[in-house]
């Protein structure tokens, strides 16, 4: 089973009958397949639908047309403790960790808060499972009393990764994570994502407008033109030989 599928998928905002305006076609009939334990990037210019086919995949934003399936379920179609067990499958690292980090929650309430809203284990475990993940993320155990104000770009963003993996999900959507670090910083957190990644099993979906982040990491692509898929497949074999003018183009510019 694929652990994440979008078949057809067409994503429409806006339009009036009355006003005589015509809907905004964000994704327009879209496939793609995410094998389990795949890494995918997902590129393309501004505007090209990437962070509207995130939102679909996090279950976030219904499908005008088309069907989405992601680690076995229907978002759209999930209600109550289903749609919660769905959540928890399903997490999300957003580019801006400052934007993302509630300023006045510690760093270990930050992290513990799915643990929480899941009830997942008691008090004591859930500070156990805390410090165990910040040493995942190479923080130590003493972050979990500190705010985001006090911590850098890149330590943030360590945080929100360990936020969103605290509960175990199958999927990862990851939004641009590294393009508002330096590059130094950049590197490292593309070091953690692939560490994470073997050992968690996970299935992520990288959302990016960097090819070389994207080659870096990700096992398959697909590269995005306003709103269609216009070419996909093997990192390598894209990179090496893009068919579409658009993706060849992204190439040179790169």
């Amino acid at each position: 089973m694929s652990a994440v599928v979008l078949d057809g998928v067409t994503v429409r905002f806006g339009g009036s009958l009355l006003r005589r305006t015509a809907p905004f076609t964000a994704l327009d009939r879209v496939d793609l397949t995410v094998a389990p334990g795949e890494i995918c990037g997902i590129v393309g210019e501004s505007g090209s639908g990437k962070t509207t086919l995130g939102r679909v995949v996090l279950g976030l934003l219904p499908p005008s047309d088309g069907r989405v399936a992601v680690a076995g379920a229907v978002p759209a179609a999930l209600r109550g403790a289903h749609r919660r067990r769905f959540r928890a499958r399903v997490q999300c690292v957003f580019q801006d960790s400052a934007a993302a980090l509630n300023p006045r929650m510690s760093i270990g309430a930050a992290i513990q808060e799915g643990l929480d809203i899941h009830r997942v284990g008691d008090g004591p475990a859930r500070a156990r499972a805390v410090h165990d993940m910040l040493e995942c993320v190479g923080l130590p155990r003493r972050t979990a009393e500190r705010y985001p104000h006090e911590l850098s770009g890149g330590q943030r963003q360590r945080v929100t990764i360990a936020r969103a993996l605290i509960l175990r999900p199958e999927v990862l959507v990851a939004d641009e994570p590294v393009s508002a670090l330096d590059v130094s910083v950049q590197a490292q957190i593309l070091d953690l994502l692939a560490t994470l990644h073997a050992e968690m099993a996970l299935t992520i979906l990288l959302i990016s407008h960097d090819l070389h982040v994207v080659r870096e990491l990700c096992h398959t692509v697909a590269i995005l033109q306003a709103g269609r898929v216009v070419e996909a497949g093997d990192v390598e074999t894209v990179m090496t030989g893009p068919r579409h003018p658009y993706a060849r183009r992204l190439l040179a510019d790169a």
